[in-house]
């Protein structure tokens, strides 16, 4: 399975509402529930109306597309950063996976990925 690191840095946000979001940026992914407006965005395309935010994140996603009856693929990367306490936010889309970690333990999660069998690239 090969992993593929992304070069920007992120921001998890709780945003007001999506009014300022820049929906055509190249990442950017949402959630809303009953409680709130989530985003994650790059750090540089923060929007103005946020209420509360978290920066610092890196993130690499599982290259390619993802049948729906795979099984096990993310818990199996979480389970492994876990183990070596490396703790992760997770999103995913359609297509894949998306796993983040904080800046400063980045390098070292894809090395133990890298050590365990993943293709990092």
């Amino acid at each position: 399975m090969e992993i593929k690191p992304l070069e920007h840095r992120f921001s998890v946000c709780k945003v007001r509402d999506y009014s300022q979001v820049n929906f055509q940026e190249e990442f950017c992914f949402t959630g809303r529930t009953d409680e709130e407006f989530s985003l994650v965005c790059q750090t540089d395309h923060v929007p103005e109306n946020t209420a509360e935010r978290d920066d610092g994140w890196k993130a690499f996603r599982i290259q390619g597309i993802l049948d729906f009856s795979l099984i096990g693929i993310l818990s199996g990367i979480t389970a492994l950063l876990a183990d070596h306490n490396i703790g992760i936010f997770a999103i995913s889309t359609y297509n894949t996976d998306y796993i983040l970690t904080k800046e400063e333990h980045f390098k070292r999660a894809l090395e133990i990925l890298a050590a365990s069998g993943y293709k990092v690239g």
